[in-house]
């Protein structure tokens, strides 16, 4: 499990590698990943954007940016939790994602809350180490 907090918005991210929908063999590589975002502040925040930093194992990197998350742009009153599922393909058996969220205030200002880095390998993997 990943953690961050950033302006009293805590993001914490569970990764699981889904090996029913991967092929090692078509270089196919899926994961899952659950977010939770709290309110731990005391202003109400609506998620507005995301944007997304993936770099696969050969150290390719994607952007993604879009509009809210699974197609919401959920609000958070102080001390409310929003949490969703997402995935991610890959053509290599590791990764790593980062990113942000653009959150808004009631009243128009926009700031910007760190998605921690995460890292997408799969489980009993062999490791090789320089």
């Amino acid at each position: 499990m990943y953690r961050t907090v950033t302006r009293s918005i805590q993001v914490t991210v569970q990764p699981s590698f889904v090996e029913d929908d991967s092929s090692a063999g078509e270089s196919r590589y899926v994961w899952a990943y659950t977010i939770e975002i709290v309110n731990l502040g005391l202003e109400n925040v609506k998620l507005r954007s995301r944007f997304w930093r993936i770099t696969d194992g050969r150290g390719h990197t994607e952007e993604v940016r879009g509009i809210g998350v699974i197609g919401k742009e959920p609000s958070l009153k102080p001390g409310e939790s929003f949490e969703y599922t997402s995935g991610c393909p890959l053509s290599t058996p590791s990764g790593i994602m980062v990113g942000t969220y653009q959150m808004q205030t009631d009243d128009g200002e926009m700031f910007s809350v760190d998605i921690p880095a995460f890292s997408l390998d799969i489980p009993n993997a062999a490791r090789i180490l320089h």
